[in-house]
């Protein structure tokens, strides 16, 4: 049956009339052939650039310049390198966090200011001295109006050689009130003073406690920040190599079960009928089924890398890979349980509230001081300088000093001491009752710490013959699967198997290391050190 020229074939496919190319437009079996369409004779050719391109320079040119658009815009968008993962030890990235940790700076500084605050209250005890200078200048110049006055003058007798005696009757003198310049309008004067308080009570020394125990908590911290910091580089460290190990045992597992699927095809297209296609295909989705999963591992290996390099400091485009490719196992051959009653001695929450505890032993002290007088030595030495030389401004006046000594005595305050005294004591006694509640806490997380490590050293010794079972398993069952003596689903299953004791081997392994960094958390670096086994 012959198509029509331009007209769609029974399948919906235009097929354009041939005049002026060679050959048919379609192919075999009836498309739309393109190879046929560009073969055009030359006189076609030339008619058709003609129509198209008038101008062939100017299309030239244009081409030219579309290209370099095209590729600049290519450039820009592509994607910037990404940055170089770093290959650093456990060591390399413990001593790199200590250094660029952004919460070792914070801990420093409360270290610094506790200190600063110690040192406030230790300059209680030292002289107080200060000076001034100052210039006054009055409206006026400041006067003393002496008020009138008489003087009564006696009669007397008065005798005279010569002349005999001369009587003077009494008689009344009057002063009149007078007008007494005191000082110039314009007065400068410096003056310096000191003064020491002699005795308080104790209110310094309960002030330095304060500090002292505020002090001592800031260092308990700051140890703590280290500590912490410590353990979360190792168990991102330790997570990092256990994602590229399920990352590198997902590549395996996957290798293996391609293989099982190769010779699964092989004996379903060559053996004795005994592997079917159905057999075939249940391998194949269990292929698919890994290598899915395999990409879930290496996201995971990358997002490992990207929290280590985060923990360490450094920002979020980084990444570190660890140069490890075991998490060690040491277990312990020690008594950890007798050891565990008195780690809380080493705990830094312990030394914190005990530091906490004389801070409050501090406050009661201050407290208690206000029912004691104070006793203080005060200094003066002072100048003034005027242009006028009498009144209050003489020599003597000008210039001087004071030494004296005050006592300040409390007699009534409405019993305000003895409730600040009250207050204090119940403030250090319910810090006790925490102690004990934390005493218990801290023997509870050392001795759950210490039952977990006792769990995980036994299941990595079974997983571990496990492991080891599973794998002798695989291979027996893909050898007896070459020769048709098990069914695929065994040999899927015994390669599953083998897979799954080794991760659930790897896993156990990291929850031992994990559990043992956060051991040296709970109980410190001290008794820490007598968990290590010996030489």
């Amino acid at each position: 049956m012959a198509r029509h020229p331009d007209r769609p074939d029974q399948r919906g496919t235009i097929v354009p009339s041939g005049a002026g190319f060679s050959g048919s437009p379609t192919g075999p079996d009836g498309l739309f052939d393109l190879s046929n369409i560009f073969k055009p004779t030359q006189r076609t050719r030339v008619h058709f650039m003609s129509q198209i391109c008038p101008n062939p320079g100017a299309a030239l040119r244009a081409a030219t310049a579309l290209m370099f658009t095209l590729g600049a815009a290519l450039a820009s968008a592509a994607p910037a390198p990404a940055p170089a993962v770093q290959s650093l030890s456990l060591d390399q990235c413990l001593s790199f966090a200590m250094e660029n940790s952004h919460r070792r700076p914070a801990s420093a500084l409360s270290v610094e200011i506790a200190e600063a605050q110690y040192r406030q209250t230790q300059a209680g005890y030292w002289p107080q001295v200060g000076a001034e200078v100052g210039f006054q200048r009055r409206d006026q110049a400041p006067d003393f109006m002496f008020p009138a006055s008489a003087f009564a003058v006696p009669g007397q007798n008065i005798t005279i050689p010569g002349l005999g005696t001369l009587q003077t009757p009494p008689q009344s003198l009057a002063v009149p009130a007078q007008d007494v310049k005191l000082m110039d309008r314009d007065t400068t004067s410096a003056s310096l003073n000191a003064s020491l308080l002699l005795w308080d009570g104790g209110m310094r020394k309960g002030m330095g406690e304060q500090a002292k125990g505020g002090l001592d908590a800031a260092k308990a911290e700051r140890r703590r920040t280290d500590l912490e910091i410590q353990d979360s580089v190792t168990r991102m460290y330790y997570s990092a190599v256990l994602a590229e190990q399920l990352r590198q045992l997902g590549r395996d597992t996957l290798a293996r079960m391609e293989a099982t699927l190769s010779l699964t095809e092989t004996m379903y297209q060559e053996g004795s009928g005994k592997v079917k296609k159905t057999h075939y295909l249940e391998n194949k989705v269990m292929v698919e089924t890994i290598r899915a999963a395999l990409a879930t591992l290496e996201k995971n290996e990358q997002m490992a890398q990207a929290a280590l390099a985060n923990t360490m400091g450094l920002n979020w485009q980084a990444s570190v890979a660890p140069t490890a490719r075991d998490i060690p196992f040491e277990p312990y051959g020690a008594d950890l349980e007798q050891l565990a009653s008195t780690a809380f001695r080493f705990n830094l929450d312990w030394e914190k509230l005990e530091a906490g505890i004389r801070a409050l032993q501090g406050a009661e002290t201050t407290a208690r001081s206000g029912h004691y007088p104070k006793l203080a030595l005060t200094v003066d030495l002072h100048q003034y300088w005027n242009d006028y030389d009498m009144g209050l401004m003489t020599h003597q006046n000008k210039e001087g000093w004071t030494l004296g000594i005050g006592l300040r005595i409390p007699i009534f305050s409405g019993n305000l001491v003895r409730n600040q005294v009250r207050e204090a004591r119940a403030r250090v006694d319910q810090a006790r009752e925490g102690q004990i509640l934390l005493k218990e806490g801290i023997g509870l997380m050392v001795k759950d710490t210490l039952l977990g490590l006792n769990a995980a050293r036994k299941a990595v010794g079974a997983t571990e013959a496990a492991m080891k079972a599973a794998e002798e398993n695989r291979d027996l069952n893909t050898r007896a699967y070459e020769s048709e003596l098990v069914e695929t689903q065994d040999v899927i299953k015994a390669q599953l198997i083998e897979s799954l004791m080794t991760a659930q081997h790897l896993k156990n392994r990291f929850d031992h290391a994990t559990l043992q960094s956060q051991l040296t958390l709970i109980i410190g670096s001290e008794i820490w050190k007598k968990l290590q086994p010996g030489p």
